[in-house]
């Protein structure tokens, strides 16, 4: 936990550090004390780490209890049948050879083969499969796709991403409202207070950058899919992991985890375009073909 805190406060002040000495060279500053701004530059900063990074560490917070909440999770507590004992015991061998602390293992309802993982803490995550996935995969296949969860939780994969979103919040919140203020005072003259051009301007550039960044998780998102794979193939055998992302590859049912829950899930939708940069996922062939080429 104590790690955590302190990736976060470092990431905190490495965007500072970037804001400050990237102002400096741009000579935004000078421009904006000359403008009469430079108070204003400070208190922007301030807000936009807040709300950047303060959404994204509460939306991490209560992603467990999220995930229960939006997609009806039960949680094995004492298992009822085989089928949930043989989930918590091939969980716990896995988190043991991940060396991380048992994840909290669920069920939902889904007609939908999936499964992702979610938690702010790797020791005290949880990882959810639906009934789908249990119905329409073996047994290895299933033990292919818990352990690319696993994986998912040992990497850090869901405090990476809760980081790398509060960063890019951070820088859209920010210069969106640079360039409302720049486009009030350049454009529309206003010296004093905030006119239309402030709102016009920053509403604009909050969308555009928004999809910037939106490109970026996603890209950063995608890379984390091969290290899960390449992680599960190492723990449940490569052949179980191509056999069950195969599997996934026959399967025509759309996509039904919400947006954050899906980008740590096994599966993602399909893209052609500009949708393909917004893509958690990597194409099914793509990852298959990683698995085939990686090493032994």
């Amino acid at each position: 936990m104590f790690s955590r805190i302190a990736l976060f406060l470092a990431a905190n002040f490495g965007v500072l550090t970037v804001l400050s000495i990237s102002s400096r060279v741009f000579g935004l500053e000078h421009w904006l004390a000359q403008q009469g701004m430079a108070g204003q530059l400070n208190g922007l900063v301030l807000m936009s780490l807040l709300f950047g990074f303060g959404g994204s560490f509460i939306s991490l917070a209560i992603s467990k209890w999220m995930a229960r909440r939006s997609m009806g999770v039960q949680t094995i507590q004492q298992p009822s049948n085989d089928n949930e004992r043989w989930l918590l015991e091939t969980v716990a061998a896995q988190a043991k050879a991940a060396n991380i602390g048992m994840p909290e293992v669920g069920i939902f309802q889904s007609p939908q083969p999936n499964a992702f993982a979610t938690g702010m803490n790797k020791n005290n995550a949880l990882v959810a499969v639906s009934t789908g996935l249990l119905q329409a995969m073996t047994e290895k296949e299933v033990e292919a796709v818990l352990a690319h969860e696993v994986s998912h939780v040992a990497n850090g994969d869901m405090v990476t991403m809760g980081l790398l979103q509060g960063v890019l919040n951070t820088f859209v919140i920010l210069f969106s409202r640079i360039i409302g203020m720049l486009i009030d005072r350049v454009v529309f003259k206003i010296q004093r207070g905030i006119g239309p051009g402030y709102w016009i301007g920053s509403i604009v550039a909050e969308i555009v950058l928004g999809i910037v960044a939106a490109m970026i998780a996603s890209w950063f998102s995608r890379r984390r899919e091969f290290h899960a794979d390449a992680g599960g193939a190492k723990l449940a055998g490569r052949e179980n992991m191509i056999a069950a992302l195969q599997r996934l590859q026959g399967d025509q049912t759309p996509e039904e985890l919400p947006g954050q829950l899906a980008a740590f899930g096994i599966r993602g939708g399909m893209g052609m375009g500009l949708k393909k940069l917004l893509m958690s996922h990597p194409p099914l062939d793509q990852r298959i073909a990683a698995l085939r080429n990686m090493s032994d």
